[in-house]
This record gives C-alpha cells, sequence and structure tokens, in this order.
C-alpha cells in the first residue's frame, strides 16, 4: 500500500524518519511530505534517500513529475499519516485551511487519515487545540495519542510525539482491522422516522442521525460490514455495504427485521417514532376549527420484537438500544435494557442543550450487564468509539450467534 507521511515542523519530526522506516518494513510504499517549518529540523535528502521517492515541500514546485507527485497523489495513496502534528497544522486541517501541500492534500485525498499531535503540554490541554481534535475526530480522523514525559521546551507533561512502533502499529490497524468487529455483519440503525398525517404534513422527532452514522462510520473503519437504515436526515451517510433509506417506523421495522437474522450486531440509534396516525389521509386535510382530535397507533418496539426473537431462539445478533430519556435517565434505561433483552444501553439526556438532538455532542451513560458507566460530553464521534469498544469486548466474551 501507498502511505504519504506528512511532517510539520516540531521537534518531533526525527521520530517520523523511524516511522517511514517501520512502514517499510511491514511491506508498505511511502512519500514524503514535509512543510516549509519540517525542514528546520530534518532534511528533505533524508526521506528521499529512504523512501527512494522525491519529497514534497513545495505547493507550487515545477517539473516533469509535479502533475504526478502534486495531483495524483491524493487519489493514489490508501493513508495520511501526519507526525508529528503540531498545534499549527491540527488548526488548518480543522478549519480547512489549505496554505501548503500537507494541509491542501488533507482536503483532497479520501483515504483514512491518521494523526499524531506532538506539542507543548499547556498547548495541547488549550481549549482552541481540544476544539480542533474534536472537529477532525467528527470527521473521521484516527489519531495516535501523545506520549508524557519530558518535553523538548524543558516541561513535563503530556505532548511527546508518540514512539514510532505506535504510530505504525496504529497505521496497520487503520489500514488491516484486526480487533473483533472486522468482517462482522453490524446494523445500525439511525435518524427519526416520520409519520405522515396526510400529503404535506407529518409526526416526528428532532433527531439528526448524527449519532447513527458516527457508529455506522466507526464499525465501518474497524473492518465491520455495516448496513445502515437511515430515516429522513439531511446529512452525507459514512461509507458502509449497504444504505437503506426508509421514512417510517414500520419501513424501519421491516428494514430491520428482514436482515436481522444474518447480522452479527444490531444498533438502534434511531429515534423511532412510538405512535403513528392510525388512518393517513391521502388528500391534504383542510384546516378547520380551533382543536383537532387525531387518532394514533402504537408502533412496532423493533428493539424489543428482536429481543423477544432471540430469547425464543436461543441465539441471534448482540443487542444495542438507546433511550433518549428527559429524566431519571440511567434508571430507565436499565430497565428498558432488561425488559427487551438487550446487551447494552446507552441513555441520553435529551433535554439537555449541549447533548441529544441536533448538536454535534454527546454526553451519555453505557448500561450493561456490570453495571453503567458515565461518558463526559464530547464529539458524537468520540462517543462512537466508546459505544463501539464496549461492543468488541461483549462480541470477544460472548462471540454472537447467527442464522447467516
Amino acid at each position: 500500500m501507498l502511505i504519504a507521511v506528512g511532517v510539520s515542523g516540531g521537534i518531533g519530526a526525527y521520530k517520523a524518519v523511524e516511522v517511514v522506516r517501520g512502514l517499510q518494513r511491514r511491506g508498505h510504499d511511502v512519500v514524503a511530505v514535509m512543510t516549509a517549518n519540517a525542514t528546520r529540523f530534518v532534511g528533505p535528502i533524508t526521506f528521499e534517500a529512504i523512501t527512494r521517492r522525491p519529497v514534497i515541500t513545495d505547493q507550487f514546485e515545477a517539473g516533469a513529475n509535479a502533475d504526478i507527485e502534486h495531483i495524483a497523489i491524493a487519489s493514489t495513496i490508501d493513508l495520511l499519516i501526519i507526525a508529528p502534528a503540531t498545534a499549527n497544522i491540527l488548526g488548518k486541517l480543522a478549519n480547512g485551511i489549505a496554505d501548503d501541500f500537507l494541509s491542501t492534500l488533507y482536503l483532497a485525498t479520501r483515504a483514512p487519515v491518521l494523526v499524531a499531535p506532538a506539542m507543548n503540554t499547556q498547548m495541547f490541554a488549550h481549549e482552541a487545540v481540544r476544539s480542533n481534535l474534536d472537529a477532525l475526530a467528527a470527521r473521521g480522523v484516527r489519531f495516535v495519542e501523545p506520549g508524557e514525559g519530558y518535553l523538548a521546551c524543558g516541561w513535563i507533561g503530556k505532548g511527546r510525539l508518540a514512539e514510532p512502533d505506535e504510530i505504525v502499529a496504529a497505521a496497520e490497524d487503520v489500514l488491516r482491522p484486526r480487533g473483533p468487529l472486522r468482517s462482522q455483519r453490524v446494523l445500525v440503525t439511525a435518524g427519526p422516522t416520520y409519520e405522515d398525517v396526510d400529503p404535506v404534513r407529518y409526526l416526528g422527532n428532532r433527531s439528526s442521525g448524527r449519532m447513527g452514522f458516527a457508529i455506522a462510520g466507526e464499525a465501518a473503519r474497524r473492518g465491520a460490514e455495516v448496513t445502515l437504515v437511515a430515516g429522513p436526515t439531511s446529512l452525507d451517510p459514512p461509507p458502509v455495504r449497504e444504505l437503506v433509506r426508509v421514512r417510517s417506523a414500520e419501513q424501519m421495522h421491516a428494514a430491520v427485521l428482514g436482515r436481522a437474522d444474518d447480522m452479527h450486531v444490531v444498533v438502534m440509534a434511531a429515534a423511532v417514532a412510538d405512535y403513528a396516525p392510525i388512518e393517513p389521509s391521502d388528500q391534504k386535510v383542510p384546516k378547520g376549527g380551533d382543536t383537532v382530535t387525531m387518532v394514533l397507533k402504537k408502533t412496532p418496539d423493533i428493539l424489543a420484537e428482536l429481543g423477544r426473537r432471540r430469547i425464543a431462539s436461543g441465539g441471534g445478533p448482540l443487542l444495542v438500544g438507546f433511550a433518549a430519556e428527559t429524566e431519571r435517565v440511567v434508571a430507565h434505561a436499565a430497565a428498558k435494557r432488561e425488559s427487551k433483552h438487550a446487551d447494552l444501553f446507552v441513555a441520553n439526556d435529551v433535554s439537555r442543550a449541549d447533548a441529544g438532538f441536533g448538536v454535534d455532542t454527546n454526553a451519555v451513560t453505557i448500561v450493561g450487564p456490570d453495571g453503567s458507566e458515565t461518558l463526559p460530553l464530547q464529539s458524537k464521534s468520540r462517543v462512537a468509539i466508546a459505544i463501539l469498544d464496549r461492543i468488541e469486548a461483549l462480541l470477544t466474551a460472548h462471540p454472537a450467534k447467527t442464522s447467516g
């Protein structure tokens, strides 16, 4: 595989040489991309000697190979690694600034991106840097956390570039996922459902689909074969094996139940309507009096039905439910986990302005067979990582049985 190693201007740049060597020992081809400041720490000729490729240092470099190296690289690389990633380059990436070749390459490529931050410990903890890290994580960027110890500036703390072996191992995990989800069939539901009243009006909720999409994307990055069943949402879906668009609870019920027996994991992250009009009108209902009476029917409880089927058959996919609550959040989630025979339940307080529906962040409690764990407010991408970690742990302990 072809990997681009981006080197920005930090003292850890010398470690990037060993990152390149480690990748080559794993059988990868490497092309180096250096910022102008990076060349102050390590000479481009060093990377050129070990990669046997021209090192890209200038966004506007001319020459016979400029077209290949400066344009085609974005579409030909299998992975972009940035090590070290300074606070400066993180800010550029997070905010779409493309004023050198490395930041331009990040915007142009559709390959996965792995970032190894390195900077002063105070800088790493700064709110601006944390915000940039969250923004990148929300777009699917993966990270190799910096180490702790003596820094070049003389401070002691977190901020030292991860060791080359750690970065190489992380790159292998991105390219060749080896965890329990690899090749597992995972179904994720996301977004709201709309229950039509007439051709113009519907009953719905404020779910955006962000949480479900983040889970589907993270599962796919871990090597799972993901089916995403999505209700109405304006978001662009992550790359998955199968995307199924639905509108109503009945349609989502049919899509999930028709596929569940072949799945190893089902994650019900969608906000499915509990009730729907019993007789939707074929024509727009005209405006009438000051009040309207509408008769509703209960929609199918998809997760509860999956749980009953699993109990009856003695096997089936691992089941994960979501509980959007406004009070007694954890207690309600724990009760639902028991009654619906689910393995995990993710509870969140949707009355909070900074969590739940319609925002990029979430604060959840994961309720499992061994108790509950509360996660702090963070990006939904990071919440998805935590949820998938718990799912992988359960799959390792109790592999799912499918009929597929």
